[in-house]
């Protein structure tokens, strides 16, 4: 249980991490400083106790140029502004001076003489003092490892601070990512239980999720329980009417009872069509059955003898082409009634004289091509049409269940058309 908001412990964490690290550096700075103090002073010290009894003095002051070391005399003849000056290879440090006020009048005559001014020198002998270049190397590497070591530490700091600040958020993700959504159980409902996680922001996260988890079980049981009551009573009536259907076909009837009798058998048929189609795609699972594996040409033969009085009146004929006999991976039925509606569509938007229906089989896609009706389906610029506009001109709602079965099944579905033609086309 925290106390303290997500925000707030964020916050704390980073400016914890950052206030360490600044300490960190500081003290380190501050120790590089001392030892270079004392670094010097030692050496100073160890320059004088060699030189003892005599006390040598590293730091001497010049009025007159030709006083000055012999390696400096040269320099100094360029008059040289007052200033600090290093001369590595000598090991010196000079600071140029100008002369004071009481000497300012005597220096502007001897400037009007042509003479040059006169500057003072103050020069520091830092040979034996300053470290060699061997032992800067040094130093250099050990500074570069106490900075890459002080990151180090800072980086994996800051790590470690991070996870425990966003660890509830860690937790509940992990927790998220166990549940099994096809299969929700009690075990996964304590899982996400909100109560864990007190209530801050990811408190309040894990009970939007806990209760939209609700939302989803009692909706799959709602859906479970509709479908399975669905299909039972939704099929009984078709029973009996077939059953029905069957019992008058052996009676003695008129030719209009037999015309009567063929359509209501025909009904009958595209309801229990339907029904098989709405609760294929109402179930959210269907026991493994999208993994089956079937043969294309015997579900579409079985479409066109479904769909055959579409075209009682009409000269029409129905030719079917096979360049192979493909195998498909996914539900049989829901295949099946893919089919029969592109094939009803083909039967019932052709007229007559405007045959034949060609259906091509091929290793991965089946083409169904119709002669394209001009009164119902005018030309689109690119020759393909959305489902909503090939359902606005008349090919009917099924083109639109046909597209979420196969969406469903990872098929694809298309419907093209040029200035003779329509052409659907399903593939796998």
């Amino acid at each position: 249980m925290y106390r303290r908001s997500l925000r707030q412990r964020v916050a704390f964490a980073f400016a914890a991490c950052v206030a360490v690290i600044s300490v960190a550096w500081g003290l380190a700075f501050f120790a590089a400083i001392r030892l270079s103090e004392d670094r010097v002073l030692t050496q100073q010290l160890q320059v004088a106790a060699n030189s003892y009894p005599v006390l040598a003095t590293n730091l001497r002051s010049y009025d007159e140029i030709a006083s000055l070391p012999l390696a400096l005399r040269a320099w100094a003849q360029t008059n040289p502004a007052a200033g600090l000056y290093e001369f590595e290879a000598e090991e010196l440090h000079v600071a140029v001076l100008s002369t004071n006020n009481e000497k300012q009048a005597i220096n502007n005559e001897q400037q009007a003489t042509g003479n040059p001014q006169q500057n003072a020198y103050v020069v520091f002998d830092v040979a034996g003092i300053e470290a060699a270049s061997s032992e800067d190397w040094w130093l250099l590497l050990v500074i570069s490892g106490l900075v890459g070591t002080l990151g180090v530490l800072g980086f994996g700091l800051g790590i470690v601070v991070m996870r425990r600040a966003v660890a509830p958020v860690a937790q509940l993700a992990k927790a998220v990512a166990d549940i099994d959504l096809e299969h929700l159980s009690a075990a996964d409902h304590k899982r996400i239980e909100s109560g864990r996680f007190g209530d801050d922001e990811v408190g309040v996260l894990a009970r939007t999720i806990e209760s939209t988890l609700e939302r989803i079980s009692a909706f799959v049981a709602r859906e479970r329980d509709f479908t399975s009551s669905a299909s039972h009573e939704l099929r009984t009536p078709i029973t009996v009417i077939t059953g029905a259907l069957e019992l008058l076909e052996h009676s003695e009837l008129s030719a209009a009872d037999v015309q009567a009798l063929d359509r209501v058998r025909r009904a009958t048929l595209d309801m229990k069509t339907t029904i098989e189609m709405f609760l294929c795609l109402a179930r959210e699972t269907d026991n493994g059955l999208y993994e089956e594996q079937f043969l294309v040409t015997p579900l579409v033969r079985q479409a066109i003898d479904l769909q055959r009085h579409l075209l009682s009146r009409k000269s029409v004929d129905v030719e079917i082409e096979h360049l192979d006999n493909p195998y498909v991976r996914g539900h049989q039925q829901a295949f099946s009634i893919a089919v029969n509606n592109l094939v009803r569509n083909a039967f019932e938007h052709t007229h007559t004289g405007q045959g034949p229906i060609t259906i091509l089989i091929k290793e991965t896609e089946l083409l169904i091509t119709n002669q394209r009706n001009t009164n119902q389906l005018h030309q689109h610029p690119d020759g393909q049409y959305s489902l909503t506009e090939a359902t606005s001109h008349g090919y009917g709602l099924g083109l639109g269940i046909v597209q979420r079965l196969c969406e469903r099944n990872g098929w694809s579905f298309s419907l093209r058309t040029n200035e003779q033609r329509v052409v659907a086309r399903l593939s796998w």
